[in-house]
């Protein structure tokens, strides 16, 4: 009696990652550090002098981490209620950080208690920024206000109502003391002068602005809110330049890269996504594990943290040369292929004794049920759902092994209408895929021939069908336009060959003897 053969599935080639500099540069991290904070991470800001310490705003405390520190180095928990915005003066020596109870709070970096307290808004403060002079300070409240400040006399200098509802970003200029721009959540942002009453500037994002960034020239503005990125020229007016959507739900966070070559936005989605700033496109991208509030990268890219929802703190640090060498030197040690494959083609001489050992074959679940003659069980077993979804090959090989039985239209028939809508579904995702449309196509003729009578009596069917339909027509369209295409190249590859001439001589050849040939 022959031994049962197992479905034959075929492999098909894959289509490797494009390896390129972006990639390489941004794989270049070690596994992440994970800190558990007391709530969700809000705001992350590196110090810009060496060690390059970071603040870390969560709950109702800052905690300042060293760069290669699991434990804070100092912390901060002279707030009332939830913290925001803790921010590090250039100098590294102050930082500022705005309070759910409306009060602003200077630290000396190195002390405990608050240096100075600011008051003047009445509801919290999600925004707080030193000006490039290191003498002032910018708030943003849920007041509808934007305040300067005076840190040696602890007055407030100006304050600015212009904006409709709450400000939930802001940025200073690194180059113009009196220069800064705010987002709100009235869909625009406003850029200020101190030394004019108004606002200077305005521009309409769309959405609920979540987070604003200056490129270091300053000519260009960067915000994010809903699920879009813009660009904005400020030598122009405020003039919008790119408007990017590659997330899937709210941007809460952008940063820069130290050559301000790549810019980086993060979302409520887990996804961090870094484009190129010549062009924006997607040149890479990190998965977190829960939805991100807070990015920002060290200084020469040496570390990213990210902050998330649930309170979890991820740092990665580079890799540095060693480290390099050393994975290198590891992945060299590893077993060599030969060492496995050792003795596998050895054959026994004529004195040789051999025992034989019987080999048990294993049968998949759908090669069980084919061994039993059960087609439609095998159909179902197939149809599962993480196997049609992460592996369809197995499917349609299963449905081409009942096809070459002639018992598919068997396996297809005597459905009910969730597994008939289940296999309509995975038709309509594969069926023009071209590595399986010699299969499905017949699929999908057995199933209208067995199911024509049924047609009108299910809506879920119905749908499932004029998609179907439709998917199908306007395969055919891109065929027959491909087609045309096709006939077109031929016709211009034709007419660009080098043409050859051929002499033909009509008169009868002449010998040299006179005689005709």
């Amino acid at each position: 009696m022959a031994s049962f053969k197992s479905t034959k599935i075929p492999i098909y080639p894959k289509l490797g990652e494009k390896v390129t500099p972006d990639t390489l540069y941004w794989k270049n991290y070690k596994a992440p550090v994970q800190i558990k904070e007391f709530g969700a991470v809000t705001s992350i800001d590196f110090s810009s002098l060496a060690p390059h310490n970071y603040a870390v705003t969560a709950s109702t405390r800052i905690h300042i981490y060293g760069p290669f520190s699991t434990e804070p180095v100092k912390t901060f928990t002279r707030f009332k209620d939830t913290a925001y915005s803790g921010k590090f003066r250039s100098d590294g020596q102050l930082l500022v950080a705005g309070c759910e109870d409306s009060m602003v709070r200077l630290f000396d970096v190195s002390g405990k208690v608050a240096l100075r307290v600011f008051k003047g808004h009445t509801k919290g403060v999600h925004v707080t920024d030193f000006t490039s002079d290191c003498y002032h300070i910018l708030t943003g409240s849920d007041d509808y206000t934007c305040r300067l400040w005076d840190i040696p006399n602890s007055t407030e200098l100006t304050s600015y109502k212009e904006h409709t509802d709450y400000i939930r970003c802001g940025i200073t200029s690194k180059l113009n003391r009196d220069i800064f721009i705010t987002g709100s959540y009235d869909h625009t942002l406003r850029m200020f002068d101190a030394r004019v009453e108004k606002s200077v500037m305005t521009m309409d994002h769309s959405q609920p602005v979540e987070s604003v960034l200056l490129y270091p020239s300053e000519g260009l503005l960067v915000s994010a809110g809903g699920r879009y990125v813009k660009v904005w020229d400020l030598l122009k007016g405020g003039q919008p330049l790119v408007s990017l959507k590659n997330h899937h739900k709210t941007v809460t966070c952008l940063s820069l890269s130290s050559n301000g070559q790549r810019l980086l936005s993060a979302s409520l989605d887990r996804h961090v996504k870094i484009y190129n700033t010549t062009n924006y496109k997607v040149v890479h991208n990190f998965d977190y594990a829960a939805s991100i509030l807070s990015l920002a990268l060290a200084p020469d890219d040496e570390s990213i943290v990210v902050g998330m929802t649930n309170g979890v703190l991820s740092i990665k640090h580079r890799k540095s040369p060693e480290e390099k060498r050393e994975m290198a030197g590891k992945q060299r040690m590893q077993p060599v292929y030969r060492i496995f494959v050792k003795g596998r083609n050895y054959v026994p001489k004529k004195d040789d004794f051999l025992v034989s050992k019987p080999v048990k074959s294993h049968l998949a679940k759908y090669d069980k049920q084919l061994k039993k003659f059960n087609i439609s069980k095998a159909l179902d077993t197939a149809l599962e759902s993480w196997r049609r979804n992460r592996k369809p090959e197995i499917t349609v090989a299963v449905m081409k092994e009942l096809d070459r039985r002639g018992t598919l239209k068997n396996a297809l028939a005597g459905r009910d209408e969730q597994n008939l809508s289940q296999l309509l579904n995975f038709l309509i995702g594969n069926v023009v895929d071209p590595r399986f449309t010699p299969v499905l196509v017949t699929a999908t003729e057995m199933i209208l021939d067995i199911y024509q009578a049924v047609v009108g009596q299910s809506s879920v069917v119905d749908r499932q069908l004029v998609r179907l339909q439709e998917l199908v027509e306007r395969e055919v369209d891109y065929q027959q336009d491909l087609l045309e295409v096709l006939g077109m190249l031929d016709t211009l590859f034709a007419a660009s060959l080098p043409r050859k001439e051929v002499i033909l001589n009509s008169s009868p050849l002449a010998r040299s003897d006179g005689k005709i040939m």
